[in-house]
């Protein structure tokens, strides 16, 4: 984790094995909106989360998966974003968090104390509201801070325009809204260390 006084190290993740996916993008504007207010920023997109089937019996890690769970280790808040595939995080997602398990013996159980900021995208507000909870859900049993807001866009929308820029203004809005929070909470645990 970052030392007090240093700039906040958010670590995002998600998307889909399909370059550019909408949760990608929105994880990519989150973070963007993070390093405008003032954070460092760490990607991890759709393909670098094609990991091996997490089994913790197992003790070797590729090189991805040690720089991956390397990155959450030093992580001072995170953000992840997951596709709503019939209603639920997508297995990419979910393998990828599996990961986390590798933090349970640090000083840092998990993600304790970590901000954790969420986005969903799915076609239908079923799905992405769905998801939504699941990540929240996954946030609190690896002892992170799910924030306030958590972001679900409906896919189907016209959320972005033909070259993959952001032209939805509320989701703009909750996006920044969700960095800042990302940050505040990051910067106020530090604090209260």
């Amino acid at each position: 984790m970052t030392d007090p006084g240093e700039i906040p190290f958010v670590v995002g993740l998600g998307g889909t094995l399909r370059a550019n996916s909408s949760t990608e993008r929105a994880v990519r504007y989150c973070l963007e909106a993070v390093e405008r207010q003032g954070g460092r920023t760490r990607m991890f997109a759709g393909p670098d989360l094609d990991l091996p089937m997490y089994a913790p019996h197992q003790l070797e890690r590729t090189p991805g998966a040690l720089e991956l769970v390397a990155a959450l280790r030093d992580a001072d808040a995170v953000v992840v974003g997951s596709p709503g595939y019939h209603g639920a995080i997508s297995g990419l997602v979910k393998n990828a968090l599996d990961y986390i398990e590798d933090l349970r013996e640090d000083p840092r159980v998990y993600l304790d104390n970590t901000p954790w900021g969420c986005i969903s995208c799915a076609y239908g507000w079923q799905a992405a509201v769905n998801t939504l909870g699941q990540l929240r859900s996954i946030g609190h049993a690896l002892r992170a801070w799910p924030t306030p807001l958590g972001v679900a866009i409906n896919s189907a929308d016209p959320i972005w325009d033909g070259d993959g820029l952001l032209v939805d203004e509320p989701v703009r809005n909750q996006l920044d809204l969700l960095a800042n929070q990302v940050l505040t909470f990051a910067a106020a645990h530090r604090t209260a260390k």
